[in-house]
């Protein structure tokens, strides 16, 4: 099974759009609307670049958990937050 990894983009626009996946680079490219299946927050905002990854993950659900505490954040404290996520 592949590990999930919870992600941070920054969009054309500034903003930050985080998510979760099991195939970096395939979700990129959906993002940026080079296949289908990126989310609609993202496809009015492209182009998208990758800022930081997480640690692999065990589980969908620890990566949506991940996920929301990233969302709970600050914009200025999103990726220090998830550079410094480690699986206890």
């Amino acid at each position: 099974m592949k590990p999930y990894f919870a992600y941070i983009l920054k969009c054309a626009d500034g903003t930050f759009y985080t998510g979760i996946t099991t195939d970096l680079e395939r979700r990129l490219r959906q993002h940026n609307g080079e296949i289908v299946g990126g989310a609609r927050y993202t496809a009015a905002r492209q182009p998208v670049k990758l800022l930081t990854v997480s640690v692999p993950l065990e589980s969908r659900s620890a990566a949506s958990k991940l996920e929301y505490q990233v969302k709970l954040k600050r914009k200025a404290e999103k990726i220090a937050f998830l550079n410094s996520y480690t699986i206890s």
